[in-house]
């Protein structure tokens, strides 16, 4: 029975550790549906996967204006930047996880073909880095913190 107990302590102290690789493995993949939409906005199975792997009441902050995006406005702009940047790219560089939380940082490529912000970058590029700090509760994204350098793209598509 002794030799029983102790099995059992070992194979919880070597189970442990691999149930949380597996976990935080399913939720880097579960972030990466977020990216993949990013690089394919007009693609309606990459809306289908960030919609089964962000909760209905996922935030998207990303401004001081107190006004966080929804689900449903954020795909909508996904629409948006479909017509807009066709080729827009967003490429995933690092992914770190700690607990219920990703922090990703990646970088964000695109010609617009048209004003972007206001500005008519006539045929030019941009090529910036963006900062996300996704929040998971049971297998979903309940919450995107992010930081983009649109004013970089902007310079960018001016020429400056």
């Amino acid at each position: 029975m002794n030799i029983l107990k102790k099995l059992a302590v070992v194979f919880m102290v070597v189970a442990l550790p691999l149930t949380s690789v597996s976990a935080m493995t399913d939720n880097k993949a579960t972030v990466q549906s977020f990216y993949d939409l990013l690089s394919n906005p007009a693609s309606e199975s990459a809306v289908k996967v960030f919609d089964k792997n962000v909760s209905d009441n996922w935030e998207s902050i990303g401004n001081y204006s107190g006004k966080n995006k929804t689900k449903g406005v954020f795909i909508g702009q996904m629409g948006y930047f479909a017509k807009l940047i066709p080729d827009l790219n967003w490429e995933v560089e690092e992914m770190i996880a700690s607990e219920n939380r990703i922090v990703v940082r990646s970088r964000a490529t695109g010609t617009p073909k048209g004003p972007l912000f206001g500005v008519d970058g006539k045929g030019k590029s941009f090529d910036i880095l963006t900062i996300d700090i996704h929040t998971l509760e049971n297998g979903k994204i309940v919450k995107t913190y992010h930081v983009e350098d649109w004013s970089g793209a902007l310079g960018q598509l001016k020429g400056k």
